[in-house]
């Protein structure tokens, strides 16, 4: 899966999808997807990752009260 950075609009490709749907983690692990050699690994904060589209990720990802909260 790949998402984009929101700071400067690279390719972050998701190393752990399971990471990524669990809401009680701010962090992920990914690397950039960009170049010809393949990046290292490295953490990525949710809040600052979304869709290509440019659309946010759910608030089922990021918030572990997202039903509490009323919408």
């Amino acid at each position: 899966m790949y998402l984009r950075n929101k700071e400067n609009g690279d390719l972050v490709e998701i190393l752990d999808i399971t990471a990524m749907v669990d809401p009680c983690r701010d962090e992920i692990s990914g690397r950039y997807h960009a170049g010809e050699e393949l990046q290292d690994p490295a953490p990525f904060k949710k809040s600052a990752l979304g869709f290509p589209s440019g659309e946010d990720l759910p608030r089922c990802w990021i918030d572990a009260n997202y039903k509490d909260t009323g919408g």
